[in-house]
């Protein structure tokens, strides 16, 4: 292999994960939500935590915020709060799955009311980026039918295509929205804006400001997710990731922990179109669910993961890579990107961390610094953030 872990320590040090806020709070399944001691009760608190893990990687410099999860009184004292914390305040999720009214659609909604309802909502997320300084209104929708014949589902179609104009509309010359993608669940017969395809066609009617994200967990199994990246990509059209593992539906679990090939055969991807140039229009985020495990080393692991598979793959010779595909080299081809995908980079990153001031371990740091006895002996009392807070 030529390339030379040197050669590519200045792409490393540019790399960002945005973490989500949510990923602070408690977790589970829909049986059940588990407590642990420390969790935050506020997004004071869970600024504090993703701090923490910014402080150890520098690889996390923004917190991305759910409304009305996050919501608070004064936006502008919580971008100071974040800013003295030594991270930013980033991506605006909206939330239009827990309202009894959206029971039967929100954007897609039948009644004009409640479409309106759900329109406002995201009006109020935007004002949410204004007074934070955030670029990206992220949607999802849980919108969709359970049975055949319950809904029009070109009358959805033709209504989420209105409500999205609305709100694109809304969006000030340096802001984006992103819509996201997902297959199935909590809607199982159909989900409004189920595949990439679907999300592409709504934000490209709608103009350069609306782009895909990609949630890394939201496919059916055995779907080729490098191939959509690399599409996307060659559109223009990838505006963020969600990073996170699935082994069977939107598990939600560490990124890279289900497949670590696959997420370095999508960084691949990433990086052959381009996503990493500081030009990009790629955001990279988290989006997962710590159930089980505490969460705070749980978004440790995750960005080094991330960092991990990126150094493989900026590893990879891609000169000799393209001359064996040329050459119909199919072995050559593929021993090249498997070398770069087998090879050890935790000694070399943990040596870089170090001249940079990091820790050269950043998980063994955590572990030793006392930070999750404090938390656990200070937040005692009140209520502890969860799905819904």
């Amino acid at each position: 292999m030529t390339t030379s872990f040197t050669s590519i320590a200045p792409q490393l040090e540019a790399q960002a994960i945005e973490l989500p806020s949510w990923a602070f709070g408690n977790s589970g399944t829909r049986f059940k939500v588990f407590g642990t001691p420390g969790t935050p009760r506020t997004i004071q608190e869970k600024l504090a935590d993703a701090a923490k893990v910014n402080e150890l990687t520098a690889l996390a410099p923004k917190v991305a915020l759910h409304i009305p999860w996050d919501k608070v009184d004064d936006y502008q004292a919580l971008r100071g709060v974040a800013a003295d914390l030594g991270v930013e305040l980033g991506t605006v999720n909206s939330n239009t799955f827990q309202n009894d009214d959206y029971k039967f659609g929100s954007l897609t909604h039948t009644d004009s009311a409640i479409r309106q309802q759900a329109i406002d909502h995201h009006f109020e997320c935007i004002d949410v980026m204004d007074a934070t300084g955030s670029q990206d209104l992220k949607i999802w929708l849980a919108d969709g039918t359970n049975y055949p014949g319950q809904g029009d589902l070109r009358g959805r179609q033709d209504r989420l295509a209105d409500s999205l104009e609305q709100i694109y509309a809304r969006l000030g010359d340096d802001q984006r929205m992103v819509l996201e993608y997902k297959f199935f669940e909590p809607a199982f017969y159909h989900t409004d804006v189920p595949d990439w395809g679907t999300s592409y066609a709504q934000v490209t009617a709608l103009g350069d400001k609306a782009m895909v994200c990609l949630d890394t967990g939201h496919h059916a199994p055995g779907t080729n997710i490098e191939f959509i990246v690399m599409q996307l990509l060659r559109l223009g059209k990838l505006g963020s990731f969600d990073f996170n593992s699935r082994f069977y539906a939107d598990d939600d679990l560490i990124v890279g922990a289900a497949d670590p090939f696959q997420l370095f055969r999508i960084l691949y991807e990433v990086n052959r179109g381009r996503g990493f140039d500081a030009d990009s229009p790629v955001a990279f985020m988290l989006d997962q669910c710590h159930n089980v495990e505490d969460k705070i080393p749980g978004q440790i692991r995750s960005v080094l993961n991330v960092q991990e598979m990126t150094a493989r793959v900026l590893l990879v010779d891609t000169v000799a890579l393209t001359a064996a595909q040329n050459a119909g080299d199919v072995l050559g081809a593929n021993s090249i990107l498997m070398d770069a995908f087998y090879t050890d980079v935790r000694p070399d990153l943990a040596a870089w961390r170090e001249s940079r001031g990091l820790p050269a371990d950043p998980m063994a740091a955590y572990a030793a610094s006392g930070y999750q006895q404090e938390i656990a002996a200070a937040r005692v009392g009140g209520q502890q953030a969860s799905w819904g807070a």
